[in-house]
């Protein structure tokens, strides 16, 4: 059964990221491009202060290889 993922601000996702090795590679408009040295990488679009939804941070997390315990640690 799925576990459910809370709604999260880009900037918390992107402190996430951060913490397992990802730096930000590029940034053109909203989307922001990030990259860890074992080639893993990912895209998180940043809008102000709105909250990624469930669908788009499971794609963001099996893009970096993260697990939700991994997302909620």
């Amino acid at each position: 059964m799925r576990q459910h993922l809370p709604a999260l601000p880009a900037k918390d996702i992107i402190r996430i990221l951060e913490r397992h090795g990802f730096v930000q590679v590029r940034q053109s408009g909203s989307p922001a491009i990030f990259r860890r040295l074992d080639g893993h990488g990912t895209t998180v679009p940043i809008h102000d202060q709105r909250p990624l939804g469930g669908s788009l941070l499971r794609q963001i997390m099996r893009d970096a290889s993260l697990s939700v315990d991994d997302l909620l640690g």
